[in-house]
């Protein structure tokens, strides 16, 4: 593959250095080191938070949740889009106002476990393209967010300083090449980044059909890759048909990427119901299907690994069937569920995004009407007498 860098903007003085109850398919056998029932019985099992988070402040109300993150420190990172906001909602904003509440909040918010906020940023400026539909948010160790969107003219992943001042801009808005292309996006939907190694994973995405890896310093194009490892294929699949064989391509949009402890790389491939597992360099490892009778949006819209050494355990946020599901990591047995459809607290509709804090509580967004972000704290297993 050609190593040329892809399309960049660095800022003035930036630094470059700076898982289907009852039902599972596991492509490449793997033995567990625990028995079925005995992970069943320490699967992670939680409880919603009703009063998290708190209210915001100055009449501001959130839109859809397009991406959800959590840093090093604790700290809840949230991607919002003003932009999907109703004339109601947003009434007091309006010249003149129709309504006591509310206004857009910015779409960059960072939150403490608590559900406090405690500072916000972003939208569109000169030196870099926002996008129209944000989509996705990723927070490195070294404190940099980054950014992307899923609107048709998103083509663009841009990485700030957590402050919000822009460092660098990979891929154009209204500029798309195809899945075989080095420097341009297709309406990305989910970033990863592999710090030790300096490498940015983008799930690109809902146009294009493929995982792309750039530097994370320079921007500079490393590999991409398909379903099942091949060369990644633009071309229209049909509609998802549960009975036939596993689609060797992924289905757009492919819409998450994220990199376990042990360097797998685990891809949403939403519409397909499936998880793909691969090496960080794009072998295929195996596939786990979820709920494979699921149509309409599909069932694995975002995943998180359990917080225990081995990350033993995912939870795979189904926004079809709007369940969290607890699959073991290993072979993508389903071992237990959360939430169902529902406006209730602990209840989801259109349940889109998914993160976790080091104490294991999770964190979710939901899109669609919802506009709703809920907290679900990790209950204590049992002690053993």
């Amino acid at each position: 593959m050609s190593t040329r860098n892809a399309t960049v903007k660095l800022c003035s003085g930036a630094s470059r250095a700076a898982l289907l109850v009852g039902l599972g398919l596991l492509v490449v056998p793997a033995q567990s080191p625990v028995a079925a029932a005995d992970l069943r019985d320490q699967a992670p099992r939680y409880q919603v938070d009703a009063f998290w988070p708190k209210q915001l402040p100055n009449n501001w109300i959130v839109g859809q949740i397009g991406g959800l993150t959590v840093d090093q420190h604790d700290h809840i990172w949230v991607l919002q889009r003003p932009g999907s906001l109703t004339v109601d909602e947003k009434g007091a904003s309006l010249t003149p106002p129709r309504s006591m509440c509310c206004s857009p909040a910015p779409p960059v918010m960072e939150l403490d476990p608590e559900g406090k906020l405690l500072h916000t940023w972003g939208g569109p400026s000169a030196g870099f393209e926002w996008p129209d539909n944000e989509h996705g948010i990723y927070v490195d160790k070294e404190d940099n967010v980054w950014i992307g969107g899923s609107g048709p003219n998103d083509h663009q992943v841009l990485k700030f300083t957590r402050d919000g001042r822009f460092l660098m801009q990979i891929g154009h808005a209204g500029k798309t090449g195809g899945s075989l292309s080095h420097e341009l996006l297709g309406r990305p939907a989910g970033i990863d980044v592999d710090d030790q190694n300096h490498e940015v994973y983008i799930a690109d995405g809902y146009l294009n059909k493929r995982i792309i890896v750039f530097d994370s310093q320079t921007g500079a194009f490393k590999r991409l890759w398909g379903g099942h490892g091949d060369p990644p294929d633009d071309r229209d699949p049909g509609p998802y048909d549960p009975s036939a064989p596993p689609p060797q391509q992924f289905r757009s949009p492919v819409h998450c990427v994220h990199i376990s402890h042990d360097d797998l790389v685990y891809v949403c491939d939403r519409l397909n119901d499936r998880i793909q597992v691969f090496t960080r360099q794009g072998r295929f490892v195996k596939e786990f299907f979820l709920q494979k009778s699921t149509l309409g949006n599909g069932s694995v819209w975002d995943l998180v690994f359990s917080s225990d050494k081995d990350e033993a355990f995912m939870e795979v946020a189904d926004g079809e069937n709007n369940v969290l599901w607890t699959l073991s990591r290993n072979d993508g047995k389903t071992l237990g569920s959360t939430g169902h459809n529902g406006r209730n607290a602990g209840q989801f509709h259109w349940v889109h995004q998914i993160a976790r804090d080091s104490k294991g509580n999770l964190y979710t967004g939901e899109v669609d009407t919802s506009k709703r972000l809920q907290k679900f704290v990790l209950v204590p297993l049992p002690s053993s007498k």
